[in-house]
């Protein structure tokens, strides 16, 4: 899978109290890069805590469940688009469907 944009990753594990999300979010881009996910049951088979929602969006637990990673996947062309990185807290003042932060 092609991930859009590890920069904006980057720059959330770079902001010093979320250092400590460098480590998971880095091991999730990379079994990303290297997966070829079809299907959303492809992706549950690889994490099962991870959420199917609706617009193609998914959302990976990161770091024991302190982060929350929303992205949302073109299947076909093998592209996830990273739409959200953040503290469960943050997470849960957003909306999951059309969250667009980056």
């Amino acid at each position: 899978m092609r991930v859009i944009a590890k920069r904006t990753l980057k720059k959330f594990w770079e902001i010093p109290a979320y250092s400590d999300a460098q480590a998971p979010i880095e091991s999730w881009y990379e079994e990303t890069i290297k997966a070829n996910w079809v299907t959303p049951q492809a992706i549950k088979s690889q994490y099962a805590n991870a959420s199917i929602c609706r617009n193609n969006r998914v959302v990976f637990n990161i770091g024991g469940n302190k982060y929350r990673l929303i992205v949302e996947i073109q299947y076909q062309a093998g592209i996830v688009w990273v739409k959200f990185v953040g503290t469960h807290a943050q997470y849960d003042k957003i909306n999951v469907e059309d969250v667009n932060e980056y």
